[in-house]
């Protein structure tokens, strides 16, 4: 049996976009998270120019265990930068599941994208 401490500090989700394809922070890149099977919108915006999604969640705001999505708007983006791509793009949403056992520690997604396709994984605690 697995036993679980429990704290009343989240440590929170961070997201951190780059456009590798140009080697810059993805500023603008539309991000929204949600939790749980039915979806709830936990964080919705725009990355900064730094490529940083600055919301109350990457601080812990509003983190609970649970199952996670992540959907980031890489087609929006391109079209924005007037980048030509086919007709239905190959890439217009990525979509990232994951699960937080332990709020009290912190989730970093780096995430690092072209048109063509991306990689996000957990980075620092």
């Amino acid at each position: 049996m697995t036993t679980h401490k429990l704290t009343n500090t989240a440590g929170g989700v961070s997201i951190h976009a780059v456009d590798v394809a140009n080697g810059v922070p993805a500023g603008g890149l539309g991000v929204r998270l949600y939790f749980g099977d039915d979806r709830q919108l936990v964080a919705k915006g725009n990355c900064q120019d730094s490529g940083l999604l600055d919301h109350p969640v990457a601080r812990g705001t509003g983190m609970k265990r649970g199952v996670y999505e992540v959907e980031f708007d890489v087609g929006d983006y391109y079209r924005k930068r007037g980048v030509e791509s086919p007709d239905p793009a190959f890439l217009d949403t990525a979509v990232f599941r994951f699960g937080i056992d332990k709020v009290e520690q912190h989730f970093h997604l780096p995430f690092k994208f072209t048109p063509w396709g991306f990689s996000l994984f957990r980075g620092g605690e």
